[in-house]
């Protein structure tokens, strides 16, 4: 009898420690305020050297009630969110062709800025377009007019610059790096309008053709050592753009998704690539998501939704409870911001620091909002804001001049490698909120059990607050427009 005692005490001694391993988020939230010590704060702020700066490591000490005239920023890792998945930027053909205009040593400074995950700020998504977009230097398909079997369905233009971009920051990366695609057009020849530019629909007599094309072009992507990870099934589909652009209704991505292209990605063996609708503006997210999700047919073959910030651009008034509303309906697919971009391009406002405080707004809110991923247009343009055939010039974190052959780095890149350098790939969001509207703040905790966070000051002042997780505090100074990152061990 006392063996029997004592083997049930093992096993159950041995099923608790199975358990303890097996959750060790769970476990550092659970013992977080007897064993924090410190948190290390990285800063960028205007008007000063600092980019993603270590500036302070601080000391957490017992702090009970705040007091009313205490500016505070609450963190509660009880509390748990969606899964993040990664921050990266577009690879278009207008960054892959100034990339090749760079010597050598600016391209690997590039590739490290970007992909390297100490060095840089360790971007893990790629964005890339299926035939041309506006930031190619021409318009082009894969395929021979009227070819309805894509018998000459070939990527050799993509082979001379864009492919090895790919190439090189998979490389850079490693195996985290994720790439998913999107189409601006179909062919002209497919459309209703007989233009890849300016809009028009796809023909229903090319809805099959064009299904296939998505998998013709993830397997010719693959053939050379890029994995497809998802694709979108339309960039912008309520645009009629002077570049390329195809219109589809709510209903009619719809049916496409569940007629055509969520079947034929099944019976080629692409299931599993995560498929992504609309790919727009929040301004109609919440309509797009009513019509596609609540049809059950087409919402078991699609991942989640794709959205963009353009939808106010003038008055900056950005629709970030769309966002939201989308998730609270529907918790089971998943948001990702696929693009946005400061405009228009003007050189000498390369570093206006509007730039990057717009990416800090929308990130924070995003990511708030139940956003798992986040993805900027051009990871990098020349000093002219392209290379684009329609001139639709734009700004990017990262220019070339090519007269030069110099990066020259926005502040754009430093906001957003606040989150993608320190955010890791499984990371939770937790709780975090700000008691005064002049702080902006989220909160991560990594697989790891550090807990990242987050705190932009986008006003003119300097700000003192106490960093509050539980009964412990810490006094944080937030310079005058800045964004810092605070990494909690």
């Amino acid at each position: 009898m006392q063996n029997i005692k004592w083997f049930a005490f093992v096993a159950i001694l041995l099923f608790a420690c199975k358990q303890k391993q097996l959750d060790p988020i769970k476990e550092t939230k659970n013992q977080f305020d007897s064993r924090t010590r410190n948190a290390i704060i990285y800063t960028t702020a205007d008007s000063t050297q600092l980019r993603i700066t270590l500036v302070d490591t601080s000391r957490f000490t017992k702090h009970a009630q705040p007091l009313e005239t205490e500016t505070c920023v609450f963190v509660d890792s009880t509390q748990t969110f969606q899964t993040f998945l990664g921050i990266g930027g577009a690879i278009t053909d207008a960054s892959a062709e100034t990339f090749a205009k760079l010597p050598i040593d600016q391209q690997q400074a590039l590739l490290t800025a970007y992909y390297d995950p100490r060095k840089g700020i360790g971007y893990t998504l790629v964005r890339t377009h299926i035939n041309s977009c506006d930031f190619s230097s021409e318009s082009y398909s894969y395929v021979q007019d009227n070819d309805l079997e894509l018998k000459t369905f070939n990527i050799t233009h993509d082979k001379q610059f864009r492919i090895p971009l790919i190439q090189k920051a998979i490389a850079t990366a490693g195996s985290d790096l994720t790439t998913y695609v999107s189409p601006w057009s179909p062919p002209a020849w497919m459309k209703d309008n007989n233009d890849m530019l300016h809009g028009g629909k796809l023909k229903p007599e090319y809805f099959q053709s064009w299904a296939n094309y998505y998998v013709r072009f993830i397997k010719a992507y693959e053939s050379e050592g890029i994995p497809v990870w998802g694709l979108t099934v339309q960039n912008e589909p309520m645009a009629k753009q002077l570049w390329e652009s195809c219109i589809f209704s709510a209903e009619e991505e719809r049916d496409f998704v569940k007629n055509y292209l969520g079947p034929t990605l099944e019976k080629n063996g692409l299931r599993d690539r995560k498929l992504i609708v609309w790919d727009h503006n929040r301004d109609l997210m919440y309509h797009r998501a009513q019509n596609i999700f609540n049809d059950p047919e087409a919402a078991k073959y699609i991942w989640g939704m794709g959205f963009h910030w353009y939808e106010d651009w003038s008055g900056g008034n950005q629709m970030f409870d769309n966002v939201k509303r989308v998730h609270e309906s529907w918790p089971d697919k998943n948001l990702i911001f696929t693009e946005g971009c400061n405009f228009p391009f003007e050189y000498e406002k390369i570093n206006d620091w509007r730039w990057g405080e717009r990416y800090g707004i929308s990130m924070i809110n995003d990511f708030n909002n139940g956003t798992v991923a986040w993805t900027d247009w051009n990871i990098l343009l020349d000093e002219t804001g392209g290379p684009n055939h329609v001139k639709n010039f734009c700004m990017a974190p990262i220019h070339a001049d090519t007269r030069s052959g110099q990066l020259i780095f926005s502040n754009s890149y430093y906001y957003i490698g606040h989150f993608s350098k320190f955010l890791k790939r499984g990371a939770k969001r937790i709780a975090a909120s700000a008691s005064r509207s002049n702080l902006l703040t989220t909160a991560f905790i990594n697989p790891d059990g550090e807990q990242v966070v987050i705190v932009m000051n986008p006003s003119g002042k300097l700000v003192k607050y106490q960093l509050m997780i539980g009964k412990v505090s810490t006094l944080i100074v937030a310079q005058p427009h800045s964004i810092s990152t605070m990494l909690i061990q």
